[in-house]
């Protein structure tokens, strides 16, 4: 196999990129995991060798304009080189903790293509110069643990990797996935972020210099090592380039995850899940940290520079789509009064912000609401924004603000003691659904 950071085998060729999709160009239509054969005969073996360079392979990742695929979108390259120029041993984290429950494209990618995540992490480590690595799942994703751990299995009879790779199991909250609480949960204590300095790529599990990416990034990690920055490169926009898995769900046909490029429009990701089911009242964009856009903004392009003016980011990768007939502002207080209980509980803002804003946002919904809640709410959110111990306030403030604003008519019709929606059934999830039954 070549690469520019591996070896070939004698007699064999290397294997054509993928064109589309990528992430999931071997995915089985049976829902089962890729084999290790199956991953071998189409991608070869993860190009670490004796000859291979890390310093190649993170000139690679910078070139190619990768940024994390769990929600912070932090360039990966830059990631890599903090942690490759600190001294000693170092330990290597595939984040798969998914604790947004509108998001399930992790999962898909744990369960349907272990050995693309794998090779992510085997060449991560390569290139940090790492001993250890941990692939991190849910505490609930008991199929996703299991495919991990049979692919492991499979790679330690081929004696694959050059690193020791191991399965850990986090708690299913909301806050668990943010990478300095999966760090301290590594490390024996509350799976809670922590506040920071250091930072894991400083200190880390067990004190050592720790890379913590998502398994997405680790999975595009292992394709770039192969096909290289340019061929990373021929999809997305220059500034935000390549592929990504983003969960549709709500008033979709198919609900389920894509993998579309950066770039696209949300019209055309909505329609490779079927297109709208009913007529659309609003989007959330980005999972419960992120924001809501009103009906009439299909045409943006799926990037964070698009989205930016909107107010919105790509976040966590999950498009709802809320239906003419549903009560916006009833969900946006459902999620709200969810993330006041998913807190960490660890500072002023989580303790006694979240839970007042939760309150008056459920108020809202009264026959006897008052005008003057909303000014209450607002000027709450901005004083938990950038105040907490960690992001959770922020991500909370930005959805409620979002909220208010794409819901204004109906804050008014609620004001004057009427509702808008006729359809009183629960649309967004409060926990993580199970990956059975989607496309």
């Amino acid at each position: 196999m070549t690469s520019r950071h591996g070896t070939q085998r004698a007699g064999t060729t290397a294997p054509a990129a993928p064109r589309f999709p990528r992430l999931f160009a071997l995915a089985r239509r049976d829902g089962q995991a890729v084999t290790l054969d199956e991953h071998l005969e189409r991608h070869g073996p993860p190009p670490v060798g004796p000859g291979s360079a890390r310093g190649a392979l993170v000139e690679e990742i910078l070139a190619s304009g990768l940024r994390g695929r769990g929600g912070g979108g932090f360039p990966t390259g830059l990631k890599l080189e903090a942690v490759a120029s600190r001294p000693g041993n170092k330990v290597v984290v595939a984040n798969g903790s998914e604790g947004e429950p509108t998001s399930l494209k992790d999962k898909a990618l744990l369960r349907l293509t272990p050995h693309l995540v794998l090779d992510g992490v085997a060449l991560a480590a390569h290139a940090v110069g790492a001993g250890t690595a941990i692939v991190v799942v849910g505490r609930a994703a008991a199929t996703e643990r299991a495919a991990i751990a049979a692919a492991l299995e499979e790679r330690r009879r081929l004696d694959i990797d050059r690193v020791a790779i191991r399965v850990a199991d986090i708690p299913d909250r909301f806050v668990a996935g943010e990478e300095t609480a999966v760090v301290q949960w590594l490390n024996g204590g509350p799976a809670k972020p922590t506040i920071t300095p250091p930072r894991p790529f400083e200190r880390g599990v067990g004190g050592r210099p720790t890379l913590v990416q998502n398994v997405e990034t680790m999975a595009q990690i292992a394709l770039i090592a192969r096909y290289g920055s340019a061929w990373f490169r021929e999809v997305g926009t220059p500034d935000e380039p390549g592929t990504v898995l983003v969960t549709v769900l709500g008033a979709v046909r198919r609900p389920g995850v894509r993998e579309v490029a950066l770039g696209q429009s949300l019209e055309k990701v909505i329609e490779s899940a079927g297109g709208a089911s009913e007529p659309v009242g609003a989007y959330l964009i980005g999972g419960y940290f992120g924001t809501w856009i009103a009906a009439d903004n299909r045409d943006v392009a799926l990037t964070d520079a698009a989205l930016r003016p909107l107010g919105g980011a790509l976040g966590a990768r999950a498009i709802a789509v809320l239906p003419a007939g549903r009560c916006g502002l009833a969900e946006a207080a459902r999620v709200t009064r969810y993330l006041a209980d998913e807190s960490a509980g660890q500072c002023g803002p989580c303790r006694f912000g979240l839970p007042a804003i939760a309150d008056a946002m459920g108020e809202l919904l009264t026959t006897a609401a008052s005008p003057k809640l909303v000014a209450q709410i607002e000027r709450w959110a901005g004083q938990v924004s950038a105040r907490g111990a960690c992001r959770h306030p922020d991500g909370a403030a930005r959805f409620v603000m979002s909220a208010l604003a794409v819901f204004q008519d109906e804050v008014a019709l609620h004001v004057a003691g009427r509702c808008s929606g006729h359809d009183r059934q629960p649309l967004l999830p409060l926990s993580a659904a199970p990956l059975d039954g989607w496309q």
